[in-house]
């Protein structure tokens, strides 16, 4: 045994150090996020000033990488609930889910209609999941990796469901997928 060399040890971060600083990083990036998308014109899905509606709006850039990214997540998101744990498929895959989420997540904050939503800043209840997802997917990865597994597949099966959620929302007559589809 005296071949053996001793691992040096890798110390675990702080969880609450690292919850406190996903929650901070996430709150300044949906900030910026939030002013870069009131100031440069954002809220892509409709133009009041030229009428249109839900039923006139064409793909957008904002809806096209938000659509992009988030229809390939409920097939990989269902395959890794269903699939074995633990394996290199399952963390490349998670991996690759993780990255789509959160592009997901931030070009939902281009999508609104200005003067409606929460106080008429163009964002409705939906955003709240963006927001949810950009905590989520920081937690879910530093639970997995510090060997909270059972909190890091709790993390990632609620994020699954509020993806379904949020999407089924987004198939209610008057919105645009809405419109699309029926």
């Amino acid at each position: 045994m005296a071949d053996e060399k001793e691992q040096p040890s890798r110390a675990k971060p702080s969880s609450w150090g690292y919850v406190l600083a996903s929650v901070a990083i996430t709150a300044v990036i949906t900030a910026i996020l939030s002013v870069l998308s009131a100031t440069t014109g954002g809220f892509a899905a409709y133009s009041q000033a030229s009428g249109e509606s839900a039923a006139t709006v064409s793909l957008t850039v904002p809806i096209a990488i938000h659509l992009s990214t988030v229809l390939p997540c409920l097939v990989i998101g269902g395959v890794l609930l269903v699939r074995k744990k633990g394996d290199l498929l399952h963390k490349w895959l998670g991996r690759i889910y993780a990255v789509l989420m959160v592009i997901t997540a931030i070009a939902s904050f281009w999508i609104g209609r200005p003067g409606t939503g929460i106080a008429g800043s163009g964002y409705s209840f939906i955003h709240f999941f963006s927001v949810l997802t950009l905590v989520s997917i920081p937690w879910a990865v530093y639970a997995a990796r510090t060997g909270r597994i059972a909190s890091h597949q709790g993390t990632m099966r609620g994020l699954y469901i509020g993806l379904i959620v949020a999407g089924l929302f987004t198939l209610i007559p008057g919105r645009f997928l809405g419109n699309l589809l029926f």
